[in-house]
Formats: C-alpha cells, structure tokens, sequence
C-alpha cells in the first residue's frame, strides 16, 4: 500500500485532536482487555473514546492511515510526535490494519466491539481471517477497515536475484526469518521452476562456513524450503500449492548427495523437517525424477552410488524405476551426452546398476580399481569376523550399548552443564551457559523429565540468593526472569491436561522452585487454557504462591473461559478482606451463573457487614429476586448464610420484591443451626408492627414464631414464651398458637 509523500502536517488543532483521540483509545483498549463490559471504567472509557473520536471525525468521518508507529490524515502527519498515536499506531499496525475509517455516528458499543478484536494476538485474528473479515462478520457498519496485504508490499519492495545471495547466507547460518526484501526475492523466484533452480544451484555452490558441507546444505536447503512454502501458504491455500509444485520441479537440479541427504530426513526428529521434505517428494512427478537422473548423468558420464540409492529411494519399486530409467534416457539423448558415440553403452550401465541394485547386495567392479576392491572385500570380512566370534559376555556388551542410548546421552548433557555451571566464574562465560540450562530445562520439562529439569533449575536458582557466588547473582536474575516469561509455563499446562493426579506435585514443584517471578505467566496461561482438569491443577498451584497468587486475579477475571473466572473466585476467597470483597463484588455480574453463585458464597464468608451490606444490595437492584443466585443459599440451607439472613431480616423492610425473599429466609433460619442472631433476628420480625400491611406483617409473624419453635434452644423457647406473655394483641396470639406445640416440659403447663 503505496501512499504520497506528506506535504506537510496537520493543523495545531487538528493534531491536538488526533493525540487525544490516540490517549483516550489506548486507554479504552487497556481497559476492554482487563475488564468485563459491566465494569465501571469500561462506561467512562468508551464514553470519553466516543466523545473525542466525534470531535476528530466533526465533518461526518475521517480517515486514518495506519503506519508502524504513525497516523497519518490524507497523508499529513500531526505536527509533533505524540508517544500515544506510536502506542496506538502500533497496535493496529500488528494487528494488519492498513486504513481505519471512523463514521462520527460511532456509540459505545461500536467502539467496544472494535476494541475487544484488538485486545486479540494477531495470530489468533490472521488464524479467523485476518482483522477486516472478523469486523465484515461482526455486521457493524460505523468503522471500515482496509487490511494491509504483506504479499503485495513485499513484492513491490523486492530485489530480484541480488537478494540471492543473502537468502543463501542466511540460510547457510541457520537463520529463520529473511527480512522483507529477501522474502520478496524469494517470492519472484517461486514464480518460475527455473529461477528457483538457479536459486538451490547457488546454494549447493556456495561456500560452507563451518565446512560441514552435505549436512549444512541440506540443512540450508530445508530450510530454505520450508521459509518458501511457509510465505506462500500465508498469501493463501493455492499460493502453498503452488510454491510446493515449483520446489519439487526444481529438485531435479539436486546434486545426488545432496538429494540423497535430503531424503534421509524425512526420518528427521527435527521439527518440520520431516513435514518438509515429505511434502515436497509427494510433489515430485516421473519427470521430474527422470530430469534428475538425466541431469546427474550426464555431469558424471555416468551412474554414482549415490545416484543410485538416491534414485532407490525415490522410486523403491522396479516398474517405477524402469520408467523413469526410459524417460530419463529420452531426456538425455536429446541433450550433450546423446551426441557422444559411446551414448548407447554409458546408459546401458546406468541401467543396469539402477535396476540391480538393492541395499544388501551392490557390485561396483566395473567403477573401481582392482586393489581398492581387495581393501574393501578385506574390510567387509574382518566385519563378519568379529561378528562371528562374538567373544564378549552378553552383559557386557548391553552395558557398552547402554552408554550410548539416547538416555545416556541426556544425562552426560545435563551432567556437563551442571559442571560447567559449577566452575565458570566468570559473568561473561557463566551466563551464556546458564541461558543453555534454562532452554534445557524448558525442553525437559515438555518432555515430562521433570527430575533433570528441576536439577537445571535448582542450580541457576541457587545462585540468586544468598548461599550463591555474589559476582553471578545479577547474571541468574536476568536468566530466571527469562525463564519466569518463557514457554516452561504453557509447558507446565500442556502437562496438566494429561499427566495423573500423582504426578502434578513435580511439575508444581518445578515452578515453585523458579519462584513468584512465574505467577504472571502461569496466570497467563491459565485464563487461555480450556481443560476443566488443567485449570484446577494451574489454579491450585497458583494458590501455593500465596499473595503472589492472588495478585494474578486481574488476568483470570476477564478469561472468556467461566471456569478460569471460577479459579480467580476461589483466589480471592483465599485473601478475604475488604479488597477481596471489592473484586467478588465486581465478579456479581458475571454471565456465569456458577460464578456468580460462588462469588455469593466468598462474600459470605467474608462475613462483615460490608459483605452483608453487598448481597443485600445486590438483592434490592434485581429485578426479580426469585431469579438471582443468592437465593440459591436459601435453598441449599448453608449455616455460613445464617449471619447473612439474620443482616437482610434485621436492616430491610419486607417491601414489594423483598416479601418473598424475607419468607424464604424466615423459613430457612429456622432449619439451620441456631445462632445468637438468627434467634435475635427472627424476634424482631415477630415484634415488627407494619400498620400499612397487615396481612402481610402476620404472616411474616406466623413464619418467624414457627422457626423459632423449629429451632428449639432454651433462647429460642424463652422468645416465644415472652411474646406470649407480653406481646401485643396480635403477636400474643401467634406466639400462643406456636408453644402450644413446644413438648412439654417439667415447670410449663400445656
């Protein structure tokens, strides 16, 4: 997306309307990432977003175009760098927004739907579409976003074949990402099979730096590969088929060693690797196979072994290599070498060693001297030899093959890293080895060798407090910090989706020893996770961190999974207080009946007035009260309600939608276990005179005697006895009818 050169800025007060536009927008975005929409700060952040994008879109709209860290009006940039526009330009930038067009009829909820996309990863927006399509879907009209096309700005950014050979360098020194102008070199030549030839031929012709030459070209070559078919795939499902097409078409100008090597990895147990080379074989068609076997030919004057089992193990079978042997030969006759006389014969051999050859048995006479043929005969019989003797003990030889299996071989790597750590006293020579024990730990920890991991960890860790060499401490704060923000945690919950209930304390353990520097990204991890298994084991272990733990409850809260937000529930229940109770209040209008039901439960038992006083407002703004969660507490009957019960009874009036929530709670104090307050309570409603409502007031009577009878205690008895005795005409007569029921007892006559 090209655009003109700005001829110069916007005015003082339009670039003062576009800097606050940018402050209150990143504001609102930080704040829609955090918090749930009912939230309080969202209101005023979208109001004051609202407000000041109608001021900068005065004339009906406006545009802006989204650079790196800029926004730009009809190409004009604001007068002086505001740090807000960069925040801002930069987050849609990400997110691959190229043009932003802002309607003034904007409301809160346009702009909050806006702002929810961008608190989302850009992949997680590319994997749905990409941004544009996902607003397209959202069916709101007030904003219009243009996407930038990458494939189509690094194409006009390109450098042709004299990026080429950078793209080699790079590749050569196992880099993974090309910059922008090599990736555009990259694309022109998979346009064409041939270009992309010249490309792989510069890469089997270039120098090798560390002089590993086959095992470095290939590795080069794969990953040359495997950069190409990934930018294709980007531009779209026919572009990836494409590209893959115009790399196996270009294999035919592989060397034999090097096409040999290259189909040795598709055993690789290197990522993508075997992916790779698997896909670009099933793309390879009999001609391409026969341009191969053509073109090696003729360069040799003939078959090489490693033409030969290169060929064995593209085409296994005896009719494919008989095809592709007369193709071949069509190909090749056409060519330099079908013009030399003895043709006919140089073929003849390369037929016959294709087509006898087998992996057991290969017979080269006719292409090596006779003494190197005794050598080698020599060398195959003192093979067979020692086979045959075989003198060893089989225990011995177990215990020979022992030290060299895989197992073996990762505990001398974690024994020489535990020794280098040990002796390196130097900075400068200590961390790079720690940032290795760290990135090993990482891996073992995915594999679920916990036990060699903890001991990597441990060994950094020591040196962070006090028994650890002071010169170093800086250096092991740095890497622990690399380690609390690596991939160990979303490792640790890849575990806990699988791993048995026995084996989740070592993997806790793993991150206890790191210590509260991970809380954050294990809270991260845990508000994205969707097991119901992974999420209680993450929560417990975020428990063990304490306070720490429960400083994490800000990024469970906003998870768009209810049983996460549940997990920041049972945090907060942990810390109590008033600044728990603060955050449970929050979590009250959650759209999540559990969550709300287990934020009731939390403030419960809270247990203050201040908790009380939540729930009973909570109970006054319903709009229906038989449909809230806190009645749920009613109906389970929890004696930790009883405190609750007697608060609404005694500080509210039965009004209106509350009548029915004082009968519920009446009855159910009345089969709880008694308490001082519910007895207290229950009294008072039984002495209560609402002249306004009589009928009402004696049946909240009838129901406050009857559950003091049901509640039995001498201080319950002795209530009833006394209102009976001294109560008022109505409140005597209620109080009667009740201790007529009381049993009878020694000193009370019936």
């Amino acid at each position: 997306m090209s655009t003109p050169p700005p001829t110069e800025p916007l005015s003082p007060e339009q670039s003062g309307m576009l800097a606050e536009f940018a402050r209150t927008c990143r504001a609102a975005a930080r704040a829609v990432s955090l918090y749930p929409k009912t939230h309080p700060s969202i209101g005023a952040s979208l109001t004051r977003v609202v407000a000041a994008a109608g001021r900068l879109a005065r004339d009906g709209s406006i545009t802006l175009m989204v650079q790196r860290d800029l926004f730009t009006i009809d190409g004009r940039p604001p007068l002086r760098p505001d740090p807000s526009i960069g925040e801002l330009a930069s987050l849609f930038h990400d997110r691959l927004v190229g043009l932003l067009t802002i309607r003034r009829e904007a409301d809160a909820d346009d702009w909050h739907a806006l702002l929810l996309l961008l608190s989302r990863s850009p992949e997680d927006l590319m994997a749905d579409g990409g941004i544009a399509s996902v607003w397209t879907r959202t069916g709101r009209t007030r904003f219009e976003i243009r996407e930038i096309d990458y494939a189509e700005v690094l194409r006009e950014r390109g450098g042709g074949e004299a990026e080429w050979d950078r793209i080699v360098a790079s590749c050569l020194k196992g880099e993974h990402v090309l910059d922008e102008r090599a990736l555009a070199s990259l694309f022109d030549a998979l346009d064409d099979p041939a270009r992309f030839a010249q490309l792989l031929e510069r890469l089997q012709s270039a120098p090798v730096p560390d002089g590993t030459e086959v095992d470095a070209r290939v590795a080069a070559l794969l990953q040359l590969m495997k950069t190409a078919i990934e930018a294709a795939q980007q531009r779209g499902e026919a572009e990836g088929e494409r590209a893959l097409q115009t790399i196996a078409a270009s294999c035919a100008n592989l060397r034999p060693e090097t096409m040999l090597a290259m189909l040795e990895r598709r055993q690789s147990d290197h990522p993508g690797e075997a992916a790779t080379v698997s896909a670009v074989v099933d793309h390879m068609t009999d001609d391409t196979m026969a341009s191969f076997l053509a073109r090696s030919v003729t360069a040799e004057h003939g078959a090489t072994q490693r033409l030969v089992q290169a060929l064995e193990a593209l085409v296994p079978s005896a009719d494919g290599k008989e095809r592709i042997v007369r193709l071949a030969r069509e190909e090749a006759l056409q060519g330099d070498l079908g013009a030399e006389e003895g043709f006919d014969q140089i073929w003849q051999n390369v037929s016959n060693m294709v087509m006898s050859y087998s992996m057991i048995s290969y017979s080269d006479e006719s292409w090596v001297s006779e003494q190197y043929g005794r050598e080698l005969s020599a060398a195959r019989r003192q093979a067979i030899e020692v086979e045959r003797v075989a003198d060893d003990p089989p225990e011995r030889v177990q215990a020979w093959v022992a030290t060299v299996s895989e197992q073996a071989v990762q505990q001398l790597d974690c024994a020489m890293l535990l020794d280098l750590l040990k002796i390196e006293e130097a900075v400068e020579a200590w961390e790079p080895v720690a940032a290795i024990a760290a990135s090993e730990a990482e891996h073992r920890t995915l594999a679920g060798d916990t036990s060699s991991a903890q001991t990597l960890i441990d060994a950094v860790v020591g040196e962070t407090g006090q028994s650890g060499r002071r010169p170093l401490r800086g250096a092991a704060n740095r890497v622990v910090e690399r380690l609390c923000s690596g991939p160990l945690t979303r490792h640790v919950a890849q575990q806990f989706r699988a791993v048995e209930d026995s084996e989740v304390e070592r993997f806790g353990r793993l991150c206890q020893s790191i210590g509260p520097g991970v809380v954050r990204s294990l809270a991260d991890a845990l508000s994205r996770e969707e097991s119901s298994v992974a999420v209680r084991r993450l929560g417990a272990l975020l428990l063990g961190f304490g306070a720490a733990g429960r400083r994490s409850v800000e990024q469970l809260k906003n998870s768009s999974n209810p049983a996460v937000r549940r997990t920041a529930v049972t945090l907060l229940r942990g810390a109590g207080g008033q600044e728990a109770l603060s955050e449970l209040a929050s979590m009250l209008g959650d759209a999540d009946p559990a969550v709300q039901r287990e934020s009731i439960q939390a403030i419960v038992e809270i247990g203050t007035d201040s908790a009380y006083a939540v729930l009973h407002r909570l109970l006054l703004e319903a709009d229906n009260p038989r449909d809230t969660a806190l009645l749920e507490l009613v109906s389970l009957r929890d004696d930790k309600a009883v405190p609750l019960f007697s608060y609404v009874l005694v500080q509210s009036r039965p009004r209106g939608k509350l009548a029915s929530v004082h009968f519920s709670m009446i009855e159910a104090l009345g089969t709880m276990t008694p308490r001082t307050e519910s007895v207290r309570a229950l009294e008072q409603v039984l002495q209560r005179h609402d002249w306004w409502a009589p009928f009402r007031t004696a049946a909240l009577r009838q129901a406050a005697a009857a559950s003091l009878r049901r509640l039995g205690t001498p201080e319950a008895v002795a209530v009833l006895e006394s209102a009976a005795a001294t109560g008022s005409r109505g409140v005597r007569r209620v109080a009667r009818g009740q201790v007529a029921l009381l049993p009878r007892r020694e000193g009370r006559q019936a």
